[in-house]
């Protein structure tokens, strides 16, 4: 039962990057204003697919989640603050300012 869940969990992971992929195409087509049908089809399809071996996962007590760590972009560190800038005023000049 363990080779037929990890051989689950490796398609899972398998289907879970070509999907992230799959919706990659279908965006910049759409951007570029065009057909994106069969692409949208494949990934309803594949989803299809996942729901079934999710279920089955489930049925076979797995219960853990599936990371697939390139798909999580790393967060950045934070930017250290910067020193507050002083105000400067606009002062117009002297000989304007008489007339």
């Amino acid at each position: 039962m363990d080779n037929r869940i990890n051989e689950i969990r490796r398609v899972i992971r398998a289907l879970r990057v070509s999907m992230k992929e799959a919706e990659a195409i279908m965006h910049a087509q759409i951007n570029r204003d065009e057909e994106c049908t069969f692409v949208a089809q494949e990934i309803l399809k594949m989803r299809t697919v996942m729901s079934g071996l999710v279920q089955e996962r489930s049925m076979l007590g797995d219960n853990e989640p599936i990371l697939v760590h390139h798909l999580f972009i790393p967060r950045r560190p934070p930017t250290p603050s910067r020193a507050p800038v002083a105000k400067r005023r606009l002062v117009p000049p002297a000989e304007a300012a008489l007339a």
